[in-house]
């Protein structure tokens, strides 16, 4: 019968030994119990047999390799398991299992409830809702409050610290997601959920993802006492947040109260999306009592009457349903090109310029016409109603594009409308989106009144980010082309754009053919018999000389073309354009 010896995996204690001489063994039963460097071995039968001398004793040191006893193999049938056994379920595994569905919402049915009477969603389902796989950072994280409040309190209570984050697939592409949790702690920053934060603003930058914000809630949390912090102004999240813009598309949604510190990370969104109940305040109702400012209800702190008008929130939406599907579609455009689209019948483009060139008609008709179907996704509409801003598609590739309206102002560009056009311009230069123009414009807005809101500063934003730009633009004279106003649409000139067309009934000029008629020849005008008989006579000389053919002529338009083959125009001009360096200028504001 052969002898097997049985040896020391490591040099060791022997805690313990669990066989005796003439003991059978099947394979793999345990033997005895070594301990090297506080860990424990444990050494097994490596053939079935019976259990020969024993050379070594509980206590001793051996060596490794050393001899500890031998086995003269043998047949040994494997001991029977209890009829009843079944694997038990482990202590350790099971109280992490606990604690991670303690913050569920199916463990909170109270909280829910809570969400439900106000109208809204819980952090959870919003974040269901925006991804398709979701995997949590930070679950077992617990407010900073271990002082004042037992341990098993703030698991119940605060899960997660009131923040739900993590990494999730946002149309199948992985993104950052942060969503404050109102039913904790009213979704306030607590010091946990600042760590938290900044680990994902890293990993965001690290990966170069994108970043969504649920926003909703209260600011800074004075209740949190397991910190040495004095102020709290060492927190690294705002600069971290900061530091991603232009680098990562950030989507920041608001819904119900966001104020304080939320309003803040809210504000350095590229995008921020709204319900119409929300309040955004970079101060709420305490902190306004607390500077000694009033009393004041949360409601009537930055409604979405005072915030939408003002070009705070870009797309207000009805709720948070809305809010997910909206930033699910702005993602989509930094997410590349689509094979599947359609598009209008493109000879519908013909008649939407009116022949009158006095008639006015509504830019966003045009705009849907030329883009894939369902594509058109326009920000700050209530705000700068001069200037339309709108991501669109065009045979299925992301892009900008910006259109005067002429249906305000007759399309004169003012303050507000270079402060949208100048940010939406740089937004798309950040990320690589090339940029449509659709001019219709008799220039900047002037007067008294225009001059009091900074025209001179704010205007001049588009020419310095336009001249900046790294992405190609195509510029589209639809009727009128005139002054700064014109050249401002087209970058600071009709030969920055890789192709600059106009419609038949374009027309351009150094300013307004009126305005130009009425200074160059007020001399005639006032000796006229019928002066304004003469006017209209050098309006019409005027318009002949400006209008797009003419220009086209001599060179200043790349060609004047059937609207019908816009869209061609567009997709020949920017298809495999390079993108140049990308310089950030001194803004003028």
């Amino acid at each position: 019968m052969d002898t097997t010896p049985v040896t020391a995996p490591v040099q060791g204690i022997v805690v313990s030994i669990d066989v005796a001489t003439g003991q059978s063994v099947p394979a793999g039963t345990p033997l005895l119990v070594l301990e090297s460097m506080k860990m424990e071995y444990v050494v097994v039968a490596p053939v079935a047999g019976v259990v020969g001398e024993v050379a070594t004793a509980a206590g001793e040191v051996v060596g490794e390799d050393e001899v500890l006893l031998s086995l003269e193999e043998g047949d040994v049938a494997p001991a029977a398991a209890p009829a009843d056994a079944a694997p038990g379920e482990r202590a350790d595994l099971a109280e992490v299992l606990r604690r991670h569905e303690i913050g569920l919402d199916a463990a909170r049915p109270d909280a829910v409830r809570r969400r439900r009477d106000t109208g809204h969603r819980t952090a959870r389902e919003n974040i269901a809702d925006l991804c398709e796989t979701f995997t949590e950072y930070g679950a077992l994280t617990i407010a900073a409050q271990r002082a004042r409040r037992s341990m098993e309190d703030l698991i119940e209570r605060t899960p997660a610290d009131g923040m739900v984050a993590g990494v999730g697939d946002v149309n199948g592409r992985p993104a950052v997601v942060m969503a404050y949790d109102y039913t904790v702690l009213a979704g306030t920053q607590g010091a946990m959920n600042h760590y938290k934060k900044d680990r994902m603003l890293e990993l965001a930058e690290r990966r170069r993802l994108p970043v969504v914000l649920f926003a909703e809630g209260g600011g800074g949390r004075p209740g949190d006492t397991d910190t040495t912090s004095v102020s709290g102004l060492d927190t690294m999240a705002f600069h971290l947040f900061a530091r991603l813009s232009g680098q990562v598309p950030l989507v920041g949604i608001a819904s119900g109260r966001c104020f304080a510190g939320n309003a803040a990370l809210l504000g350095c969104c590229d995008v921020v999306i709204a319900t119409e109940d929300s309040n955004i305040g970079m101060g709420g109702p305490a902190m306004i009592e607390g500077g000694g400012l009033g009393v004041f209800a949360p409601e009537e702190v930055g409604p979405m009457s005072v915030q939408v008008p003002n070009g705070v929130v870009d797309v207000p939406v009805a709720g948070e349903a809305e809010a997910v599907r909206v930033a699910k579609r702005y993602l989509a455009y930094f997410q590349g090109s689509i094979e599947d689209w359609e598009s209008a019948d493109q000879d519908l483009l013909r008649d939407l310029v009116p022949e009158d060139r006095k008639r006015v008609y509504d830019v966003r008709t045009v705009i849907e016409t030329i883009a894939d179907t369902g594509s058109v996704l326009e920000l700050r509409r209530a705000f700068g109603a001069g200037i339309v801003t709108a991501l669109v598609r065009i045979e299925g590739v992301p892009m900008g594009l910006i259109a005067n309206s002429p249906a305000h102002l007759g399309g004169a560009i003012d303050a507000d409308d270079a402060d949208k056009a100048a940010r939406f311009m740089r937004l798309c230069d950040a990320f690589g989106l090339p940029l449509v123009s659709l001019c219709d414009t008799p220039g900047f807005m002037v007067g008294p009144d225009a001059e009091e809101t900074a025209t001179v500063r704010h205007f001049s934003r588009m020419f310095v980010i336009g001249a900046n730009l790294s992405v190609p633009l195509v510029m589209v004279i639809l009727r009128k082309a005139y002054g700064l106003g014109a050249q401002a649409m087209g970058g600071g000139s009709l030969k920055v754009p890789v192709a600059t067309v106009a419609w038949p009934t374009g027309e351009l000029g150094g300013m307004g053919l009126e305005g130009a008629v009425r200074l160059g020849y007020r001399k005639e005008l006032a000796a006229a018999e019928d002066p304004d008989a003469l006017f209209d006579e050098l309006v019409a000389r005027s318009y002949e000389r400006g209008k797009a053919l003419s220009a086209a002529t001599v060179y200043e338009i790349d060609d004047v073309i059937d609207p019908a083959a816009t869209r061609h125009w567009i997709t020949t001009a920017l298809r495999d354009a390079p993108r140049g360096e990308r310089r950030i200028p001194l803004d003028t504001w």
